[in-house]
Formats: structure tokens, C-alpha cells, sequence
């Protein structure tokens, strides 16, 4: 392994934009949790040990020989399983889902790290198959890998992650030269079965979508389509709408925003932190975050380009994809544009796992990067 030259072909650019969204988010955990009002301020200083943690394991990616371990990904993909299952059988039960296991005082969030883990063994899956991408057998098995996670996730119940990895997967097969048939046809089939769900969830006696989605995800839907004013399915909703719209241009200004001091915010210091930054930030701040989150996407995008190799450039483009997934889900759930899921907004809402997992993505994306050549025939720096 060159050291040397992964340090010299290190991509400041997005360290630093990573850098400036985490301490932003920490200052805008610490509004969120009312540490200006003398409440609890456990969870903001997690924050800051958690982005500690995660700049370690950035850096410690660095030099991990990624292409090594590829070729145990079937190993690795079977220790993820096993970690789901692990959560179903020993995992603790929080608000009515059980998506942590706990070591100590220390929760862990397994679905969280195999957001990572599916982008990894999925890119080599496609990679040791590539001249047959378009091979629906081989389409099946690529299919099949990433199913058995998402209904594993969803069992704890967790939508969000699994349309993260729903979303890794079109993007990796995407990247890998999928056939545009195959494209018309998950639309000519997505395109119905949607309105199809729309139709079915807003009638008085739904046929089947009351049986498939869970009771809060059903709810979800059928308030995005039909929302009621004053209701409880609409109240996340309305508090967020109003709490950015009050934010106006230049925003209220930190620990100024009325609705998220007063605590009419829910979850503000994860899923509604857009809400916060809306409020506090104003429209500014709202563009600078999301121009900051693509900014990321777009080096990871120019890295992915760069890449000699198939395998590399699906598991950079498949972290580019869920990083745009995510912040996209997020800002498109606080400003109610999508229904209700509970989506954290990559490096600035609360959580280790997801702290820790973005930063390893980081770190696995200037890995790869950094083995790129200085040389003008040798891709986009």
C-alpha cells in the first residue's frame, strides 16, 4: 500500500465540507436539546464524542485494503445477516421498534453499518459479474442479494434504512450498465403499483395496503395524500412546515426559534433537525446545508468517475447515492413534498451509528480516491 501517495492525492475539499457539516449539526443539536435553557445536554455532548470517534475511523479507513477484503464480501455479507437477526432476537425495543442492541451504555444501530456493508458486497457481487449484468438470472440473484436485508430491516421495522439500500441497489446497477429495458420495465411496473397504493390507502375500505404496511406507515401515507388540520398524523408535519416557513430568509437566529424552544418540534435533533436549521437559519441556511450535502455527493461523484476499475467505482457511487438519497428524504420530509419516515440528514442529525457509518463511508471513498494517479491519463482528479 503507498501511503504516501493516498495522503498526497487526499480530497481536501470534501474533508472539509464533511468537517463543516458536523460541527454545524452539533451546534444545531445543541439548540434542539435547549442546552441554552439549562435542559440536559447529554446528547450534544455525545454528538462531539461521536464526530471524535468518527474522524478516528475516517482516517483509519484510509488505509484499510479495501480490494483485500473484497474477496471475502460473501463472509461479510453473512455477519451482516447475522447482525440483523442478532437485533431481532436480542435487540432492545425503543418506541415501538427494535433497531439497537446494546453494549453497556453504548447502543448500537446494526442497520445503520449495513447501509455500508450491502454497498461493499453488493459493488463486488456486480463487479464478479459484470459482463452478465444484464442477465436476469444474474439480475435475480443481484435482487435477491439485497431483499433478504431489507425484509430482515423491516421486520425491526425500519423503512427508512430499507429504502436506502432499495436505492443502492438502482444506483449500482445503474452505474454497472443495466440495460434501459429493464429500466422501462421496473417503471411500467413501479409507476402502477403507486397509484395503485395511492388509490387503495385513501379509501374507506382499503382491499390490501392495510394488510402489507405497517399501522404508523399506512397512517403515514394516507395523511401525506388526505392531511387534516389539527390532527395527531398531521402534527409532525404542520409544526415542521411552520417552524421553516417562520425562519423566512435569514431565520430567527440560534436558539431563537420559537417553535423548537418552546418544543413543539418533534425529534428535532434527528429527523426534524431541518426544521431546526429552517427556523434558526432561515432559507439560507436551508440552501447552504443541502448545497454543502451535494457539494459531498459531487466529489464522491468526480472520485467515482476517476476510477480505473468496476468494482471501486460502484462502491464510491453507491455511497455518493445514498448520501444524495438520504438528504433528499430528509429535506423532502420536513418541508412534507414526501410522506413522513423517519430519515437522519447525514452528518448533521444525532446518532453514533449513523455518525460512524458516514464517516467510514468518507473514509472508504478518499481510500479509493487517494490510490487515483496524478496523471492527466489517469481520469478526473
Amino acid at each position: 500500500m503507498n501511503i504516501k501517495r493516498i495522503l498526497a492525492n487526499l480530497d481536501f475539499w470534501l474533508i472539509g465540507a464533511v468537517c463543516i457539516l458536523s460541527v454545524f449539526g452539533i451546534i444545531c443539536i445543541g439548540s434542539a436539546t435547549h442546552i441554552n435553557l439549562g435542559e440536559d445536554p447529554s446528547n450534544y455532548y455525545s454528538q462531539m464524542v461521536w464526530l471524535g470517534v468518527g474522524v478516528v475511523i475516517m482516517f483509519l479507513m484510509l488505509f484499510v485494503n479495501y480490494k483485500f477484503f473484497s474477496k471475502y464480501y460473501l463472509i461479510i455479507y453473512g455477519v451482516n445477516i447475522l447482525m440483523l437477526i442478532a437485533v431481532l432476537l436480542f435487540g432492545k425495543n425503543v418506541n415501538g421498534a427494535t433497531r439497537w442492541i446494546y453494549l453497556g451504555p453504548i447502543g448500537i444501530q446494526p442497520s445503520e453499518f449495513s447501509k455500508l456493508i450491502i454497498i461493499f458486497c453488493l459493488a463486488k457481487l456486480i463487479d464478479k459479474n459484470r459482463d452478465a449484468v444484464n442477465n436476469i438470472n444474474i439480475l435475480a440473484v443481484v435482487a435477491l442479494f439485497v431483499i433478504v436485508p431489507v425484509i430482515l430491516i423491516q421486520k425491526q421495522p425500519s423503512l427508512s434504512a430499507s429504502l436506502v439500500l432499495i436505492a443502492v441497489l438502482l444506483v449500482e446497477l445503474f452505474v454497472a450498465g443495466l440495460d434501459y429495458k429493464y429500466i422501462l420495465i421496473g417503471l411500467a411496473v413501479v409507476i402502477p403499483v403507486v397509484i395503485f397504493v395511492c388509490w387503495d390507502v385513501q379509501r374507506e375500505v382499503p382491499l390490501i395496503m392495510d394488510k402489507i404496511l405497517q399501522p404508523h406507515q399506512f397512517s403515514r401515507i394516507q395523511t401525506f395524500l388526505n392531511p387534516v388540520e389539527g390532527s395527531n398524523e398531521y402534527y409532525q408535519t404542520i409544526k415542521s412546515i411552520n417552524a421553516i416557513g417562520s425562519g423566512q430568509i435569514t431565520g430567527k437566529g440560534l436558539y431563537q426559534g420559537t417553535l423548537n424552544q418552546l418544543s413543539y418540534l418533534p425529534e428535532p435533533h434527528n429527523d426534524f433537525i431541518f426544521s431546526v436549521i429552517g427556523e434558526e437559519f432561515g432559507f439560507i441556511g436551508c440552501v447552504s446545508v443541502l448545497a454543502l450535502e451535494f457539494f459531498i455527493v459531487f466529489r464522491c461523484i468526480l472520485i467515482a468517475m476517476s476510477c480505473r476499475d468496476l468494482f471501486s467505482q460502484l462502491v464510491v457511487a453507491g455511497i455518493a447515492g445514498m448520501f444524495a438519497f438520504q438528504t433528499f428524504v430528509n429535506a423532502g420530509v420536513a418541508t412534507s413534498i414526501i410522506p413522513n419516515t423517519g430519515m437522519s440528514l447525514p452528518f448533521v442529525s444525532y446518532g453514533g451509528s449513523s455518525m460512524w457509518m458516514n464517516m467510514a463511508a468518507v473514509g472508504l471513498v478518499l481510500n479509493i480516491g487517494g490510490r487515483r494517479s496524478k496523471s492527466l491519463f489517469e481520469g478526473v482528479q
